[in-house]
């Protein structure tokens, strides 16, 4: 299960958004509507972990300082 982060979308003017998370399978399709309020809803995009993971000393392929993290390709062993 993933959490997702979703926000209202705001109907008046000066409606501010409300934002909430709720947890639900990657095979689920996005919510359309706030589960308790019914008012119409987006999921928003937000920043990630991403992968981890440690390489052997000497390891490394490409011959310089490997960055891990978000982004990080291969790597893994």
């Amino acid at each position: 299960m993933a959490t997702y982060t979703y926000e209202t979308i705001p109907q008046k003017p000066g409606e501010q958004p409300v934002r909430f998370e709720i947890r639900q399978s990657m095979l689920d399709d996005p919510l359309e509507a706030h589960p308790e309020t019914g008012a119409p809803v987006r999921r928003v995009i937000t920043g990630g972990f991403g992968f981890m993971s440690r390489s052997k000393p000497g390891g490394n392929r490409s011959g310089g300082a490997h960055q891990h993290g978000a982004g990080c390709c291969g790597g893994f062993r």
